[in-house]
């Protein structure tokens, strides 16, 4: 089974950086797409950064500019860094990887930006 472990998260003041990681136990080359997203208290989960197989990416208006989604294949790792934080992004942000049809997440990183 594909599993995905995220890191990075933490407590960062407005105007930081923080850079999430999300390592899968197989190799993201043989992924369809990998992406982010995040669940607010009280808010449904919600779409942040995509990547393509071929690299292309894409974003939610609310973090285009401030937020790079990328990857490393020799790593298996995906990579979301997060630059000018607003308190708004305070979140649970979870990773995801698709191989095929099928959707694996990982167990998902608070990320609170507070001063």
């Amino acid at each position: 089974q594909v599993q995905l472990v995220e890191s990075g998260g933490g407590l960062v003041q407005p105007g930081g950086s923080l850079r999430l990681s999300c390592v899968a136990s197989v190799s993201i080359f043989s992924i369809s797409a990998a992406g982010w997203y995040r669940q607010a208290p009280g808010k449904q989960r919600e779409w942040v950064a995509g990547i393509t197989r071929g690299g292309s990416t894409n974003y939610a208006n609310s973090v285009k500019g401030r937020f790079t989604i990328s990857r490393d294949n020799a790593k298996n790792t995906v990579y979301l860094q997060m630059n000018s934080l607003k308190p708004e992004d305070t979140a649970v942000y979870y990773c995801l990887v698709q191989i095929g049809v099928d959707d694996y997440w990982g167990q998902g990183t608070q990320v609170t930006v507070s001063s």
